[in-house]
């Protein structure tokens, strides 16, 4: 036996797990668990508490979307506050406190969703609380994972990974099973309530490993980032001079290396922003589709085994599809394609993800229609548009991250990642702006207050994106920073961890 493998050998039997990581997933989980447990409740609790609790049909278009709106802008809250988070643990808390005291103003958030039941007023300060904890964390768990690491149990990173994002899942699924079933027999605080319970025990667990954890110091503002090389070549532009690219008048004042990463990253925002389309409608399998599912027939099984769903535990199909097709995708459905000659880049996945995107809006509008014309469609059809956009998530959201961090150099990870997050936001903006203009009767009330019409317009916004994006992905300059053509496993359990949304 060679020294080199007898020393491989050494190291492979002495790597450890870090004794803080039984703490940082027990939290992840508990936190998903109350995330998701109240979100899969908040659509319908809000029309049947407050915007049409009289059961008024004539009100009832109206108040689904307020409903809709409401959520709508509360996950773009959620998700537009990563990007601050971030920057405040990186430049002057570090992660753990930043964890640690966001995770209180996400308690006080539950605590308000339970008592403010019957006041909107009380209950939507909780919501904007619980939004900037969730938001507020999320950019610094999934890193605080791999800063417990080190050159002697890197080898361990991986699997740990996946035991985080296995504790994502599991949190989700377990909730929205449960808190629907909760909100059914015991009322909204018992509904409301359990969640904040949950995110009490993972504030408390993740306090338990304070002595165990390896914490990162923050090291302070760092001008060399993309907002402030942004801002210096916008208002230096009069200084730029023929053929070069408006952000090198930059380079005198910031690093050279460090302007090029930005470049990296307006490269990778162009093919951002026709993800878009696809944020804009993902979001809406939480809200909208579980109304719904409010009016189909929920019963599912034969004879003695049958029994009815209820309309908030619809969505715990989403993520068990996604456990499912992530491993279909990367070890069969990828390689069989490229064996055949069709190379899936990642622009060709996400192109084919969005067509799967509309295709899954195109069987929820059918649905609708049937159900415009007073049928009462089985559940299994959207299951079925289930299935179909799992697909399209595992093709647009984990290849679109998959993009940015083979398309960026590792000075602007980080940052790829905060803005993939704040394209999420910005596409539950651009649903919650159509929802309230329906609610308050503007322009678009007339023809988009028919239910079937709405999904038929989403429908249309996603095809126009595709289309789009087909004409202009190919012209699209793509630099990628890893040589081989497929990411280590590890980078891709970092990647579908990193979205802590899945």
């Amino acid at each position: 036996m060679s020294s080199k493998t007898l020393t491989a050998d050494v190291v492979k039997t002495e790597a450890k797990y870090p004794r803080s990581i039984p703490f940082i997933i027990g939290n992840e989980a508990a936190e998903r668990f109350s995330f998701y447990g109240m979100r899969s409740i908040l659509v319908t609790f809000l029309v049947a508490q407050f915007y049409n609790p009289t059961g008024n049909k004539l009100l009832q278009s109206g108040a689904e979307a307020h409903a809709n709106a409401s959520t709508h802008f509360f996950v773009m809250l959620a998700y537009a506050l990563p990007f601050v988070g971030g920057i405040v643990a990186d430049w002057f808390t570090g992660k753990y406190k930043i964890i640690l005291y966001i995770s209180l103003v996400y308690c006080l958030g539950h605590l308000f969703l339970a008592m403010f039941d019957t006041n909107l007023t009380g209950f939507t300060a909780g919501l904007v609380l619980v939004a900037i904890g969730a938001g507020g964390i999320k950019s610094c768990v999934s890193a605080n994972v791999g800063d417990q690491f080190d050159a002697t149990n890197q080898s361990l990173l991986s699997k740990v990974y996946g035991w985080f994002y296995f504790s994502i899942n599991a949190g989700s699924v377990l909730s929205t099973v449960i808190i629907p079933e909760v909100y059914d027999k015991y009322g909204a605080k018992w509904a409301f309530g359990i969640p904040g319970i949950l995110m009490g025990l993972a504030t408390i667990i993740f306090f338990s490993g304070r002595k165990m954890y390896v914490r990162v110091p923050p090291s302070g503002v760092n001008k060399d980032n993309f907002v402030f090389i942004s801002w210096y070549a916008i208002t230096h532009l009069g200084k730029k001079k023929p053929g070069e690219s408006w952000l090198d008048v930059a380079k005198g004042a910031h690093n050279s290396e460090r302007v090029d990463g930005v470049k990296a990253v307006y490269r990778v925002m162009s093919v951002f922003f026709f993800a878009f389309a696809f944020w804009a409608v993902w979001d809406q399998n939480l809200s909208e589709w579980v109304i719904q599912a409010g009016k189909m027939n929920r019963t599912i099984g034969i004879g003695s085994l049958s029994f009815t769903m209820l309309p908030g535990q619809v969505q715990t199909f989403n993520p068990i599809f996604l456990l499912l097709f992530i491993p279909v995708f990367n070890y069969w459905v990828y390689p069989f394609l490229d064996s055949v000659g069709l190379k899936t880049t990642p622009l060709r996945r996400i192109g084919a993800g969005l067509v799967l995107t509309a295709l899954s809006f195109v069987i929820i509008a059918l649905i609708q229609s049937n159900i415009d014309h007073g049928g009462t469609p089985s559940i299994w059809w959207q299951i079925f548009a289930y299935v179909v956009l799992s697909a399209a998530e595992v093709l647009v959201s984990i290849t679109g991250l998959e993009y940015a961090y083979t398309h960026a150099p590792k000075s602007m990870k980080s940052t790829m990642t905060a803005i993939w997050l704040l394209v999420v936001s910005l596409g539950n903006l651009f649903t919650g702006a159509i929802n309230t203009n329906i609610a308050n009767k503007g322009f678009l009330q007339p023809y988009l207050s028919n239910t079937t019409n709405y999904y038929w317009f989403f429908v249309g916004v996603v095809t126009l994106f595709t289309v789009a994006f087909m004409f202009v992905s190919p012209r699209l300059k793509e630099h990628n920073y890893i040589t081989s053509p497929y990411l280590a496993d590890h980078e891709k359990d970092k990647i579908i961890a990193d979205t802590d949304n899945l």
